[in-house]
């Protein structure tokens, strides 16, 4: 996966979507991530150096010293919209499984210019498909807040049609917000979808 940016959060402060894309394919993964760490990946990104070293850059410094080397990080799971990685270190021979917040193992790996991998079920639950042919339109945030909330306060009987008018409403706010590129709408959007979609579970 390659890192293709970070977009800012429209709707809640200090929250980033860091936005992965497959190498080979249009697929798009955002992952909600914290200002702290989007700030420990832009630096790295942007090469800009800080005077004292950030946790990320300890993390470094204590691994090299003990030349334990990270060959990659892999997003490994997703759960109740939660994504969980592993850190995949090497002492020596050794190689060890280390668990860690998406947004803490790709901030190391940027650091180690270590590859970072997922699975494919979890590019199929929660990847987004950009639609280079798709047409730009306006996205009206307070639509999206209120197709959110009734998404989420729906008790239509089994058999009504209006879940599936709410989930192509959805899905059409879902397109609207890749066009603008606003990941961290979009994941919201995908998170709802795949609610309704499971059947409000």
């Amino acid at each position: 996966m390659d890192i293709l940016g970070l977009s800012s959060s429209q709707s809640q402060i200090g929250s980033f979507a860091l936005v992965l894309g497959e190498q080979e394919g249009k697929r798009r993964l955002p992952i909600i991530i914290g200002g702290f760490e989007a700030q420990a990946i832009a630096l790295e990104i942007e090469s800009i150096k800080t005077n004292r070293p950030m946790t990320h850059d300890l993390i470094l410094s204590i691994a090299r010293s003990f030349h334990i080397e990270l060959k990659e990080v892999i997003i490994s799971d997703l759960k109740e919209g939660v994504f969980y990685s592993k850190l995949i270190m090497h002492i020596g021979n050794e190689v060890h499984e280390i668990d860690a917040r998406p947004s803490d193992a790709v901030a190391v790996a940027v650091r180690y210019k270590a590859p970072i991998f997922t699975h494919e079920f979890i590019l199929d639950e929660a990847g987004i498909v950009v639609n280079e042919e798709a047409e730009e339109g306006e996205l009206s945030d307070e639509d999206v807040e209120e197709l959110l909330a009734e998404s989420t306060r729906s008790s239509e009987p089994a058999g009504s049609s209006e879940p599936d008018e709410r989930l192509v409403a959805l899905k059409n706010k879902l397109e609207e917000a890749l066009n603008r590129e606003d990941y961290e709408l979009a994941a919201r959007l995908r998170d709802e979808i795949g609610k309704l979609e499971r059947g409000g579970k």
